[in-house]
């Protein structure tokens, strides 16, 4: 069995855990109980072994379209037959900021006009389908049982209503079919840790857990200040970050699966249900231009945190990324019983790169930090002194080979965008000192802020190339150097920059994609190609806006915006292909689509256009 499209997919979530449902109704990713937890139905990484939770139309004339309910995370799937429209609701009321087993997904299924039969299939692989399960089924719903872990099916229907679904068991799992005519409101739903048995649910409690559930989005959308030409893309982004967030700690997930390839039939499958100090620092800045200042405050406390449980080590205050409740144990392992999305094995969980020294973290923290303070989020003397101590380690650490941004693995260079990241933490952290008052010690920051910004410029900077390149070593080039403008090394319009640009015009983009680096030219030690990647073509735009390039930029976000699939969901790469491939959806490539589209708006409004 071929697995669904990625991009045929759309979230769902309640702020601790999140599933994807596809186009043809079916659940074919759920972690549970949180987004780094063994996979329930995971049919995206193995459409035989997988397991899924599918409800669809009867037979195979039937035609179907997804869209969210608008300004929400309530999803939408609509099946049109000749007999009639039906339609599936699919939502996770939100959890709450305290750390439960407890979870749901609430299946609303209707039937809008004439009358439509609906075919139900449970099918659950618990622990990534490592352990057999059983079944227990009664006429309020079914129980599913395996290694000490346990799911219950409630159904929805009304007391007085004596149509049944016809129900039949097959190796432990449920399937059933639903008869339904236009009007009626029927369901189910799926609880993780229930405290009692399978139960009748009447459609006037999901009813009220729908309307709850609608409330919750477009009240925390309601924050958003953003009133620019590109609305609707940047609050979808906004809610897409705000699923991918476990409220418990603030910690923001790279991506909510795991193993999906950059590759199809390729090695280049990596685990991003965890935090990265990078991509949770770049969504405060993305979610801070939209006036989102609450998510900027919990990530200081969650960084003070990860900070202080490293006071001390040699390896730095900091590791790249972390699991989603701080603790740092994400030994790589492979899943050999699966055969991966379409065959691209191999299927890893766990990541291998977690203790990599990447010194650019500290650069893309700080400044957050710093963002955020000029947002109105204070920081208190304990977390000064974490800063402080943080830019004390760097001074003495910052001038030494390093894994770099792309985490590859094929030996620690001078990259060129880690020096650069490291000038912003000293850069950010000398401004918080000197416009707050607090103690520091700023000749020593600044003496080291300077020495690398000179360093760069004699050695990041090649000649021959007329562009800044990925490290010392090399003439490169790397378009994680986009960003150099955006945080104020250099100019958006000074000739070296521009220079730079027109390379990567020449060698990275292709119409308006744009490829991270080239892997022939630059050994990453994995075998195969890529696709480009959605948030260097997004810093592409950024780059382009300033250097005064505003016709291009426009011309490229708006290419940009063509390759979202149907809900506006974007994947971590694109193929020559134009699909999406890569981790999904990935919190990178949409907060940079927030980033372009702030930057590229006040542009145009200079402009006049």
């Amino acid at each position: 069995m071929t697995e669904t499209a990625i991009a045929d997919h759309g979230l769902i979530g309640d702020l601790q855990t999140s599933a994807l449902v596809g186009t043809d109704g079916a659940i074919d990713w759920f972690c549970c109980p949180r987004f780094d937890s063994p996979s329930v139905f995971g049919a995206l990484l193995d459409g035989e072994r997988g397991g899924r939770f599918r409800i669809r139309p009867a037979g195979t004339g039937y035609t179907t379209r997804q869209m969210y309910l608008a300004d929400t995370a309530v999803l939408v799937t609509r099946f049109f037959t000749a007999s009639g429209l039906g339609q599936v609701v699919d939502f996770m009321p939100p959890a709450g900021s305290t750390a439960t087993d407890t979870h749901r997904i609430v299946r609303m299924v209707q039937c809008v006009r004439g009358e439509m039969r609906f075919e139900i299939e449970v099918a659950p692989r618990f622990d990534y389908g490592r352990h057999p399960h059983r079944a227990e089924v009664g006429d309020q719903g079914a129980v599913f049982t395996a290694n000490g872990t346990a799911l219950t099916l409630h159904v929805v229907r009304e007391p007085e209503d004596e149509r049944k679904a016809r129900v039949s068991m097959r190796d432990q799992d449920l399937h059933a079919t639903l008869d339904l005519v236009a009007g009626d409101t029927r369901g189910v739903v799926l609880e993780s840790a229930a405290t009692g048995p399978a139960r009748a649910i009447r459609v006037a409690e999901i009813q009220e857990l729908f309307d709850r559930t609608v409330d919750f989005w477009r009240t925390w959308l309601s924050r958003s200040r953003y009133t620019g030409r590109w609305r609707e893309s940047i609050q979808r982004s906004a809610i897409t970050l705000k699923l991918m967030t476990y409220a418990p700690t603030g910690g923001l997930v790279a991506a909510p699966t795991a193993a999906l390839p950059e590759q199809l039939g390729g090695e280049r499958n990596w685990d991003y249900r965890y935090t990265w100090v990078r991509d949770a620092s770049f969504s405060v800045h993305a979610l801070l231009r939209l006036g989102m200042v609450d998510e900027a405050a919990r990530f200081g406390g969650w960084l003070g945190d990860r900070i202080r449980e490293r006071a001390g080590s040699d390896s730095g205050p900091l590791n790249i990324m972390y699991r989603i409740d701080g603790s740092s144990d994400l030994k790589e392992d492979v899943l050999d019983h699966w055969s991966g999305y379409r065959n691209s094995a191999p299927v890893r969980v766990g990541n291998g790169a977690a203790e990599q020294l990447q010194l650019d973290i500290y650069g893309e923290a700080l400044d957050a930090l710093y963002a955020a303070g000029r947002a109105g989020v204070e920081v208190p003397h304990r977390g000064w002194a974490t800063i402080s101590g943080v830019l004390d380690w760097l001074a003495d650490n910052w001038d030494q080979p390093e894994e770099g941004i792309w985490e590859t693995r094929g030996g620690r260079q001078a990259f060129t965008y880690g020096r650069v990241m490291c000038w912003v933490a000293f850069d950010r952290g000398i401004r918080m000192a000197v416009e707050h008052g607090r103690p520091a010690a700023l000749e020593r920051w600044t003496a080291e802020r300077d020495r690398i910004y000179r360093q760069v410029m004699d050695q990041g900077f090649s000649p021959r190339r007329r562009a800044f390149v990925q490290h010392y070593e090399t003439d490169v080039l790397d378009s994680s150097l986009l960003r150099m403008p955006t945080v104020g090394f250099v100019a958006g319009t000074d000739p070296l920059w521009l220079s730079t640009l027109e390379a990567m015009d020449h060698e990275l983009v292709t119409d308006s994609l744009v490829y991270r680096y080239d892997p022939e030219a630059s050994p990453d030690g994995l075998q195969g190609s890529e696709g480009t990647f959605s948030l260097c073509s997004f810093a592409y735009v950024d780059a382009l806006t300033r250097a005064g390039r505003v016709q291009d930029a426009r011309n490229a976000f708006e290419k940009m915006l063509t390759y979202a699939n149907h809900v506006g969901l974007y994947s971590e790469e694109i193929a020559l292909t134009g699909e999406q491939i890569g981790n999904f959806p990935q919190a990178f490539t949409h907060l940079a689509l927030i980033d372009a589209a702030v930057t590229l708006d006040a542009a145009m409004d200079r402009a006049g256009g």
